[in-house]
């Protein structure tokens, strides 16, 4: 199978010929490759030639380092609206459909820093008709960017809103129902309607809020997170059928833990995730700037033993 055929397996909860891996970010080019992807502020001053010369030389890089970790979805970042598309371009220019394409594409609200949290709180008690002016706001203006980005070549998305700390939701459920849940749903409803696909991230206990996220209906659930007690073995009795899974394996135990603790959590998420398809296998967050490389190879070789289905498992070909 194709990468990217693999990868639409998983998110249609289908079995295919092997587990697929990404990641929604990958901090560790320059250890693994000796440089970084292009930023934005790279193209500063450049004449249109040298952007285009740039953009191209990024997009060969992108495929270069993807090519290497085996990912089956590159998500391309860093860059404007406009250069994204065409470094999307470039990728299929040169590798066709080879890769499922992914970028950025949530707008909803997130957990706030400290004055912002203060702010929204009195805000949603004082007044809940602007907070919902700002929230349709971020939501059209997500909805029309996602679409520019699906015409421009892209695949999908990755929701980043982080909903969760570690001992659940920024907001209470029902304050949450009201301000996040009908605008991620029409943010996801719109992409599918596109052809798309959408992945929603959030970091940390997810179990309160577990039900509202099902019901905006994404293709997958991506962290589960393991640092904030989320057992990927009950998130998926409870999604079974409903939607795929990616992630779960241990960040801080890739930054802290020993070498068996990686394989472990690699293990664990592999043999509860894994059965009846509908798994993406991936980190809890991201390979961050400042992790030994070697800590995420390690990961990659325990997917590598363990990523293949049996024949009569599959049910994408």
């Amino acid at each position: 199978m194709k990468p990217r055929e693999r990868f639409a397996c998983a998110l249609t909860l289908g079995v295919p010929d092997r587990v697929p891996t990404f990641e929604l970010e990958f901090q560790l080019a320059p250890e693994l490759m000796g440089r970084d992807f292009l930023r934005e502020n790279d193209l500063k001053g450049l004449s249109s030639k040298e952007t285009d010369k740039k953009l191209r030389e990024n997009a060969e890089y992108i495929v270069r380092v993807y090519e290497r970790l085996e990912h089956d979805a590159i998500c391309i970042q860093y860059l404007s609206l406009e250069h994204l598309n065409r470094t999307a371009q470039y990728i299929r220019d040169l590798v066709g459909d080879q890769y499922m394409l992914l970028a950025h594409g949530d707008g909803t609200f997130s957990i706030p820093d400290g004055d912002g949290m203060e702010r929204l709180v009195y805000d949603i008690m004082d007044e809940p008709e602007e907070v919902h002016k700002q929230a349709e706001e971020m939501c059209k203006n997500a909805i029309d960017n996602n679409r520019r980005m699906l015409n421009g070549g892209f695949d999908g998305f990755i929701l980043c809103s982080d909903y969760c700390f570690n001992q659940g939701p920024f907001l209470s459920p029902d304050m949450f129902r009201e301000f996040v849940t009908p605008y991620l749903a029409r943010i996801i409803a719109d992409i599918r309607a596109n052809g798309g696909y959408a992945i929603k991230h959030t970091d940390g206990n997810i179990m309160p809020i577990l039900d509202q996220l099902m019901e905006t209906k994404p293709h997958a659930l991506h962290s589960i997170d393991p640092m904030a007690g989320v057992d990927i073995k009950e998130v998926k009795r409870i999604t079974q059928g409903k939607l795929a899974l990616c992630g779960n394996v241990h960040c801080a135990a890739l930054q802290t833990g020993t070498e068996q603790d990686i394989i472990d959590s690699c293990l664990y998420a592999l043999e509860h995730a894994k059965p009846g398809g509908g798994y993406i296998f991936c980190t809890s967050n991201i390979p961050f700037r400042g992790m030994l490389l070697e800590r995420y190879l390690l990961v990659l070789d325990v997917w590598k033993q363990h990523r293949d289905y049996a024949p009569e498992e599959r049910t994408c070909f």
